[in-house]
């Protein structure tokens, strides 16, 4: 027998979106239930790059969430680009008054979950078989299997947070939905390896063997990036030819800093970018990755998350509120214009960095043109710093 639920707003995706968005709802008075297809153990396990936007963190912490954040994040006043044995500084504070915040994304899930059990928000992991029902009506209702059984919750919305490969975007018509899409010709392997940083501050490398990128997560956490064949396998780079390519990519002078150790989480990311328009379907609204994906160059993939959450929650505040729907009439077009953005500053600075082999010499002189612009340009500069630190909501 199918169980029968109710709720105010059915949040599919239990990653940091659809979290952040319960507990943003839950402090508005406004229940939600998240339905998560992995378990929680897996949630929390997943690496996840932790770049945090200013807007990020001031969200982050209007939502209740940012006590661990403000003792153990690590704010960056700028960062670093090197071309080959060049090294430009881009100084984010000086430019634009801004910084970024180092937080891995597995710990602000972490803070989120802490948060909605505390709050006695309902997540149900191990949601199967999720499927959405009469999205166009005034009473949708979300239909899904656990090891209890069959369940059916009903909700006036449902917030579609179940990433790029979830059921929640391929529940909107194909004829009403229009894609955008480019795959790049490589992947990033990335290694996290318990040793010191090579430096505070993040390392953006192009070399005519490929990009290198070399971040943290903590003073004794280090996350590094090598661009590879998107087909190639881990199993290919043991962690000795890992160190070895790493450190020919960077100057030597960093490369001096390099401290090697074993790897403790090792994979391959394909890069792409990607939007769905429109971000709505009847009471159908999709955040974060369901909607749109960027390489993560600009590191903007789970900033774009919390943003779209920022607009959605807003919009179901004045529903419930203020009966004003304004904002869900106008909740594709505001994130959109956002998100085209981010799109935009990711595609650039990918194109800037990365080896393009098979573009030949022309694009690669116009790599070296773009550098040298950067380079010598403080309005160029200040671009990619407002870029990079977030632009306004």
């Amino acid at each position: 027998m199918r169980r029968m639920e109710r709720t105010r707003v059915a949040i599919v995706g239990g990653g940091p979106a659809g979290l952040l968005l319960a507990l943003i709802l839950h402090r508005a008075g406004i229940d939600s239930v998240v339905l998560e297809r992995r378990s929680r153990d897996y949630v929390l396990s997943r690496i996840r790059a932790g770049v945090l936007e200013k807007g990020t963190t001031d969200i982050l912490r209007t939502a209740g969430v940012g006590a661990r954040l403000d003792r153990e994040g690590l704010v960056h006043d700028g960062l670093d680009i090197a071309w080959r044995d060049e090294v430009l500084h881009i100084g984010l504070r000086e430019l634009t008054g801004k910084t970024v915040t180092v937080y891995g994304q597995t710990e602000v899930t972490h803070d989120l979950y802490d948060a909605l059990d505390e709050a006695g928000v309902p997540v149900i992991h191990e949601a199967e078989d999720v499927h959405l029902w009469d999205i166009t009506t005034a009473a949708p209702f979300v239909t899904f299997h656990t090891q209890d059984g069959e369940h059916s919750l009903e909700c006036d919305y449902v917030a579609g947070c179940d990433g790029f490969h979830g059921v929640c975007r391929q529940t909107i018509p194909a004829d009403l939905l229009r894609t955008f899409e480019r795959v790049y010709p490589f992947g990033w392997l990335g290694v996290l390896t318990r040793t010191p940083p090579v430096q505070n501050e993040l390392i953006y490398a192009h070399h005519a063997r490929g990009f290198a990128l070399c971040s943290l997560r903590s003073p004794q956490l280090s996350r590094y990036y090598l661009q590879c064949d998107a087909a190639d396998d881990v199993a290919n780079w043991p962690d000795e030819r890992f160190f070895d390519e790493l450190e020919a990519r960077l100057p030597p002078r960093i490369a001096a800093h390099l401290k090697r150790g074993p790897s403790i989480e090792k994979s391959i990311a394909p890069l792409r970018s990607f939007v769905a328009e429109p971000m709505c379907h009847g009471r159908l609204f999709l955040a974060g990755d369901a909607a749109h994906i960027v390489p993560p160059t600009g590191a903007k993939g789970l900033n774009l998350a919390v943003s779209d959450v920022h607009y959605l929650s807003r919009a179901l505040i004045a529903h419930y509120r203020d009966k004003d729907d304004h904002l869900l009439q106008t909740y594709s077009e505001t994130a959109l214009a956002r998100v085209w953005k981010a799109e935009r500053f990711s595609w650039w600075f990918t194109s800037m960095i990365h080896m393009f082999e098979a573009d030949g010499a022309f694009s690669q002189r116009i790599q070296e043109a773009e550098f040298d612009y950067l380079a010598g340009s403080q309005a160029a500069q200040t671009a990619l710093a407002e870029n990079y630190v977030g632009l306004p909501y």
